[in-house]
């Protein structure tokens, strides 16, 4: 039996000593394989060996099939757990965030499965409100209709091409004379894309009756989603899906059927799996979410509220990208999230001004902006910097720069409450 260690993303480094664990050396483990992006890290000296994880939840092998790591979304309160659902959930009220969730986090099917208790399954509540939030924008837009092939066994008539060998198995041999096996082309509704959607729609709602908080926070989606398929058939092969064609008119189908797929293959494609949640353990892939990603989509989901399309994500500048500019005549402003609690105690980090710095000499940040070359030179730009603190309120202030940072000009900071689980 594999051993499971726990550890919490509570910090930059949250440090566990491991020393008693022989089997395990020196290594990381990296978010999507991306360099200086490391989810666990083991450290080695002569003395010690120690286990250190930093802003990534999830649970993945540390050895295969021996020893894995589970990290658990607390806060610096050891009693507070982050809810980093409703965050999600705030965040894709606005369909354009949808774009960039895919990010977010990373799952590896091809990995051996873990044990882990059934309430520390980060994953797939993840998915489901993402898949229903998607789901909400396909329904909202109208849901697609195409040419789907129908098999049907009429009397007395031919229709489209006749199915020779079921013809003779179920009609003539059983004498059967006047009745027809056929499959003919219709056009409407219940097409292959729309019932991949029912079938994964109804999984989640029978996903959901296991966890009544979750019920909660997506019914109004799921009421709002679940009439719009009454004409369409919820059986299909799912062997079907890697054929789908994806027309660009109906760009949102592409990512809802890629997270349906997502949530029915982390079931084995199989809707009586859900009965194993009846079970106080049960198996996920390894997979990792990326907490400081989720933050900014969070504070993401709070400015469009406030500020609607003056806000835009993640320009492309000379060199790098600022995590938001808010675009006013009179209030242009470079905004940036730093998912740091250091910031509740210090008043600034030096290296996350510097940044800052640069993006607002950007010429194309700056062109971006609204500003003109000739007024480059002689406009200092805002710049923001937003962190977490659960002393904070929940919601942006109405002044943006209420808090100044001394020792730098036109530099603020702003703290952000987030979302707790009470229990």
């Amino acid at each position: 039996m594999s051993k499971l260690l726990f550890n919490k993303a509570l910090s930059e480094h949250s440090i566990e000593d491991i020393s008693s664990i022989e089997i395990l050396s020196a290594s990381s483990i990296l978010f999507k394989q991306k360099e200086g992006c490391k989810c666990i890290e083991i450290t080695q000296d002569s003395t010690s060996k120690k286990l250190n994880s930093n802003f990534y939840i999830g649970t993945d092998w540390l050895h295969k099939n021996e020893v894995a790591v589970y990290v658990a979304p607390k806060l610096n309160d050891n009693t507070q757990q982050t809810d980093y659902l409703k965050m999600l959930f705030s965040c894709l009220r606005h369909s354009d965030v949808a774009n960039f969730v895919r990010d977010l986090y990373e799952i590896k099917f091809e990995e051996p499965f873990i044990e882990i208790e059934q309430k520390q399954d980060l994953l797939t509540p993840l998915l489901v409100v993402q898949f229903l939030q998607i789901l909400k924008s396909v329904v909202k837009k109208g849901l697609k209709k195409s040419y789907y092939k129908v098999k049907q066994n009429l009397n007395a008539k031919i229709k489209g091409k006749v199915l020779v060998s079921q013809t003779l198995k179920h009609n003539l041999i059983k004498n059967k004379p006047t009745k027809t096996f056929c499959q003919y082309d219709e056009f409407g509704f219940n097409c292959i894309e729309n019932r991949i959607l029912k079938q994964t729609l109804v999984f989640v709602q029978k996903y959901l009756v296991f966890f009544p908080n979750y019920t909660k926070l997506v019914a109004p989606v799921i009421n709002y989603c679940l009439p719009a398929f009454h004409e369409v058939d919820e059986n299909i092969d799912l062997r079907t899906m890697k054929s789908i064609p994806h027309n660009s008119f109906y760009k949102e189908y592409k990512e809802a059927l890629y997270i349906a797929n997502l949530i029915l293959k982390r079931f084995g494609y199989n809707i009586n799996q859900i009965e194993s949640l009846n079970n106080k353990t049960i198996k996920v892939p390894p997979f990792w979410i990326d907490m400081p990603k989720l933050f900014e989509l969070y504070v993401l989901g709070l400015l469009k509220d406030k500020y609607f399309n003056k806000i835009q994500f993640q320009i492309q500048g000379t060199y790098g990208q600022p995590d938001f500019i808010l675009v006013d005549n009179n209030e242009g402003m470079i905004i940036d999230t730093k998912y740091k609690h250091k910031y509740q105690q210090e008043q600034y980090q030096i290296e996350d001004i510097r940044q800052l710095s640069g993006y607002a000499r950007d010429v194309k940040v700056l062109s971006r902006l609204g500003l003109k070359t000739e007024q480059q030179r002689d406009i200092v730009i805002d710049c923001l910097i937003i962190y977490p603190d659960q002393k904070a309120p929940d919601k942006l202030t109405d002044d943006l720069k209420e808090i100044a940072i001394n020792g730098f000009t036109r530099f603020y900071k702003m703290a952000i409450k987030l979302p707790i689980i009470s229990d």
